[in-house]
């Protein structure tokens, strides 16, 4: 039995699904969703969702992390609460658990009772924490996407290749010659361009 080379390990923690979660505070409703992204605009598709599904609510407040927290990209919004009593404590709390490529939506029906800036701020991070605190997290291993074009003999050595490199093959076509969409751990990339290097397969990244 072959074993599988181990890609060095320079992921970071990342929600393994979606959680959702509602809290009431002193008669406001907060219904709370987490959800795994990998850009600003799955972010953003999911807060337009969260606004169909909800467009009664009185905010929509949000905030995300990409990307490896060493150099993410982040973002949050109040949704017209008063600044920074919605958005930022919800990122905090993000923060705090160490984890990236998560987005949090908060959808607030007021209940009647003003809870000033200290109680929202207390709130916003409460409603984060009830689906931040309930998540898995996964380690997620940076990949590259790319494309080869080979010849019909060397379609299998591809895919054995892929199959002992954690590698996934996302799309092949078939012409005068073989293209293959590849999803491949960053780690491994230097060893696929070798091996394209020896066959004479043409590769390039997406």
């Amino acid at each position: 039995m072959t074993s599988r080379p181990e890609a060095p390990i320079d992921g970071y923690p990342v929600p393994s699904g979606p959680v959702d979660r509602e809290i009431i505070i002193n008669k406001s409703r907060f219904i709370t969703w987490l959800r795994p992204v990998a850009s600003r605009d799955a972010a953003m598709a999911i807060v337009d969702d969260a606004r169909r599904q909800y467009p009664d609510a009185s905010h929509h407040c949000y905030a995300y992390l990409l990307g490896n927290p060493a150099s993410a990209q982040a973002a949050m919004n109040d949704d017209g609460e008063p600044s920074g009593t919605a958005g930022k404590p919800i990122f905090n709390v993000i923060q705090h658990k160490g984890m990236s490529d998560v987005l949090v939506v908060v959808i607030r029906y007021f209940g009647g009772v003003k809870l000033g800036a200290g109680g929202l701020v207390r709130a916003y991070a409460a409603a984060a924490e009830s689906v931040l605190a309930d998540v898995e997290k996964v380690e997620s291993i940076p990949r590259v996407t790319c494309r080869l074009e080979m010849d019909f003999p060397l379609e299998q050595r591809l895919r054995h290749w892929a199959h002992q490199h954690d590698a996934e093959v996302q799309d092949v076509d078939y012409a005068q010659t073989v293209g293959m969409v590849l999803s491949c751990p960053k780690a491994f990339l230097e060893d696929l361009e070798s091996l394209c290097a020896a066959e004479q397969i043409t590769l390039s990244t997406l």
